[in-house]
């Protein structure tokens, strides 16, 4: 499917945030490890989520849903015995399910998507893996995965967060599983921090201790534990909300966005004051992020680091902004369902837009008077750069036509939607 993008002026409503993909996965899981039945509320639709559902089901959770929950039977440490698995281009999904895979005998991850997730490294997790005795057959690190477990051991393990912290996040979900204590020692780097955070947070509501370094490069993780069934609630997406609230920055607006705790441990929630050091107009209160957007935005230096999953809307709005940009230590963009920097960078060059890369860093020349547009881009499959390139393609001259766009739906389904409601000329038609 393609979006053609029209050049919009003028964005005016309210939105309800979307409910958060990466809480929604993180508590499915947990509830899956339970032994009990938990009931989650107000869980994300979308892709990834999905994937997660219908991984967890095939290993022997009980799911019912209706309209605003979910009650998950869980499967404990006991998962059912199954030859594969279908992720889609679920990459957290797959990463995390790799270790729970570990209890069964012979499990196979297979690869659907050879031009996104297929092309992912997963090594870093591998490596771990085998550490704890386990058998891994893989394609030089990438799927299809067959994971030949069944009595994995814990102790002291290494892993690298130079790549992802999702393969630690994986570990910390399974070790306290295991009858013996484990250390965990994150090697090199551990990128994307504040995600880790999340990883611990339902971990503990749930149920199980976790003892963690004050940097989060160390863990002990007492064996013999179990996830306790409870009740959940999912929080709004910052994530997608950033597309939302950089259209509405580059644009003459008053859109409000609900459902966005200020409390949040989503790292994403920095994409708030990101747009407010460039010089947005907006509040933040009960919940709600408020955006009049007709500014002059000014440019300005930001750590990628602390925010992953919002860069790619934030340099959107960058291109508009008076002066140069700098989106530093981003280079886990790299290792995404697409390269998140050259592929995305050479979209935005079609547009008109001035950017420039480096191995870890996104530097874009602003253009204040906005950029011509009037191409078809490609959006490598991947649903980050497709919200990114439409807040592009509003600002732009003669507007962007983004093939692919249905990839969207990984995340926020209901994106184009959204954007719709508040103005924004978007028409979706079929390749």
């Amino acid at each position: 499917m393609k979006a053609i993008v029209y050049p919009t002026s003028h964005l005016l409503g309210e939105i309800n945030a979307l409910s958060s993909k990466n809480y929604t996965t993180r508590y499915l899981l947990i509830g899956a490890l339970a032994e009990g039945t938990s009931t989650i509320y107000y869980p994300a639709h979308s892709e990834d989520s999905d994937a997660m559902r219908r991984c967890v089901r095939d290993l022997g959770a009980i799911i019912e849903e209706d309209d605003e929950k979910i009650v998950i039977t869980g499967f404990g440490k006991h998962p059912k015995h199954v030859s594969e698995l279908n992720v889609g281009n679920a990459g957290a999904v797959l990463r995390f399910l790799m270790s729970i895979a570990a209890f069964c005998p012979d499990l196979t991850f297979v690869n659907t998507y050879p031009e996104s997730l297929g092309k992912r490294p997963h090594d870093d997790l591998i490596d771990t893996l085998q550490q704890m005795g386990v058998e891994v057959e893989h394609n030089n690190g990438r799927l299809p995965i067959t994971i030949k477990g069944g009595k994995p051991r814990g102790g002291k393990l290494t892993v690298s967060g130079n790549v992802s912290s999702q393969f630690l996040s994986s570990l910390l979900f399974m070790t306290p599983l295991l009858e013996e204590d484990t250390e965990i020692e994150v090697l090199h780097d551990l990128k994307s921090k504040i995600i880790v955070g999340q990883t611990l947070e339902v971990m503990q509501q749930a149920g199980i201790v976790v003892h963690a370094s004050d940097d989060l490069m160390h863990y002990r993780i007492p064996g013999g534990q179990s996830y306790q069934a409870k009740e959940y609630v999912i929080q709004g997406d910052y994530p997608g909300s950033a597309a939302i609230l950089a259209a509405a920055a580059v644009t003459n607006s008053d859109v409000r966005v609900l459902r966005l705790e200020e409390n949040s441990k989503q790292g994403e929630k920095a994409c708030v004051d990101v747009l407010r050091a460039m010089g947005v107009n907006l509040t933040h209160d009960n919940g709600v992020v408020h955006v009049r957007g007709n500014q002059q935005l000014v440019a300005g230096e930001f750590d990628g680091d602390h925010f992953t999953d919002a860069v790619l809307a934030m340099v959107a709005a960058a291109v508009f902004a008076k002066g140069t940009s700098r989106f530093y230590n981003v280079e886990n963009l790299r290792y995404k369902e697409c390269d998140r920097i050259t592929d995305y960078l050479n979209e935005l060059r079609k547009a008109g837009a001035d950017v420039e890369e480096r191995q870890a860093e996104i530097i874009v020349h602003g253009k204040p008077e906005g950029v011509t547009g009037g191409v078809e881009i490609n959006a490598h499959f991947d649903h980050r750069v497709i919200m990114a390139l439409t807040v592009v393609g509003l600002r732009s001259e003669k507007g962007l036509t983004i093939r692919d766009a249905h990839h969207v739906a990984k995340s926020y389904p209901q994106y184009f939607d959204h954007l719709r409601s508040i103005g924004a000329k978007v028409e979706l038609v079929e390749e």
